[in-house]
């Protein structure tokens, strides 16, 4: 097992959904076989028309790699326990390339092995990455937070004082990283309603929502997330509430208690983060609309 980064994007021309698939070509078998079974970091490269983050995002476990029927000579890798960061790391690192293998000894850039897709990282370099795509300062409330569980809580769980995969494949770190992410991506703002609540202590009062619950295989990715206040996410989950490919907001035949529909904004469209990425993915809807939508 090795560790390994995968580049993707967007706008890939692969049958790509890093949440759950990596869809590649033969040139890239062997260095994909060699990290089934351990953890790989997914890289946002410049997109040819202009942009794209040039940044590590995200992270997941490489399980098993089968063949595409469909295209000769490509292959598909299944992943799970797909995690975001807290925010993209830029490829270079205060001067250096955080993978040392982009940079030549004279300290101008390997091209070359730029170029990959695919590429081998050693388990240093992998976890330099990842800490860092969790390091961030808290915000004011976090603190409170912090201190207050302290003073209360007979067992405080530390984070830090563990292995670095074991904390990020546990549930109340995958929760607490969702939930920031989502908050963020939509900028504490409810999606359904467009309402922008924070107590007097600073805390956002909005949650983040799982388009596909994990109960049902859903990922911890924004893009299956939603921002909700706590009415509106009961409403979601209990299929009263979904989103159409549109991002238009439907509401169940069944109709909502209490006149709740006027809740939602009027133009009945969902409020969207700014960045293509962080919006909800069609798959996601889908999914939610035909498993949990009542008709």
């Amino acid at each position: 097992m090795a560790n390994a980064v995968l580049t993707t994007s967007v706008g890939s021309i692969y049958d790509d959904l890093p949440e759950f698939r990596y869809h590649f070509p033969r040139t890239y078998l062997n260095q994909i076989q060699a990290a089934v079974g351990d953890w790989i970091l997914y890289y946002e490269p410049r997109r040819s028309q202009g942009g794209g983050r040039q940044a590590y995002f995200a992270m997941a476990r490489l399980l098993r790699v089968e063949s595409d029927r469909e295209h000769q000579d490509h292959f598909y890798a299944y992943l799970d326990s797909y995690l975001e960061f807290d925010h993209p790391i830029a490829f270079r690192g205060e001067g250096n390339y955080w993978e040392s293998a982009l940079q030549k000894a004279d300290g101008s850039t390997n091209k070359g092995a730029f170029g990959r897709a695919v590429r081998g990282l050693p388990p240093h370099e992998f976890e330099a990455i990842v800490r860092a795509g969790f390091q961030r300062d808290l915000a004011p409330w976090e603190i409170k937070d912090a201190a207050l569980a302290q003073r209360v809580a007979e067992d405080v769980v530390l984070y830090e004082a563990r292995p670095l995969v074991e904390q990020c494949i546990t549930r109340p770190f995958r929760e607490e990283a969702f939930r920031r992410r989502v908050r963020e991506a939509y900028r504490d703002t409810c999606a359904f309603s467009g309402l922008r609540l924070i107590n007097g202590g600073g805390r956002p009062e909005v949650q983040a929502a799982h388009i596909r619950p994990v109960a049902a295989q859903g990922p911890d990715s924004v893009r299956n997330g939603l921002a909700l206040t706590g009415t509106l996410h009961w409403l979601f989950d209990r299929g009263l509430l979904a989103v159409g490919d549109d991002m238009g907001i439907l509401v169940s035949p069944q109709g909502l208690p209490d006149d709740l529909g006027r809740l939602l904004r009027p133009d009945r469209r969902l409020a969207l983060p700014e960045a293509p990425e962080q919006r909800p993915h069609h798959g996601f809807l889908g999914w939610h609309r035909e498993n949990v939508f009542k008709r």
